[in-house]
């Protein structure tokens, strides 16, 4: 009879088991889904830095008008 309940305590820690695992996996692909979605953000970000950088750093090229 022991034995039983052993068995019967086992399957249930297994079954517990298999439902944190794939509770856990589940949360892991929706972070991993939010990194690259804040990834991708950070890149478009940057490529408009440094796209208004230039033009800042451009303009200080150019001479002054000539009413000056």
């Amino acid at each position: 009879m022991e034995l039983e309940q052993r068995i019967t305590d086992l399957e249930a820690r297994l079954a517990f088991q298999d439902d944190t695992i794939q509770t856990l996996s589940d949360v892991l692909v929706a972070q991993q889904r939010t990194v690259d979605r804040l990834q991708a953000q950070l890149g478009l970000l940057a490529r408009r830095q440094e796209d208004l950088q230039s033009r800042i750093e451009g303009e200080g090229d150019e001479a002054p008008p000539p009413h000056y």
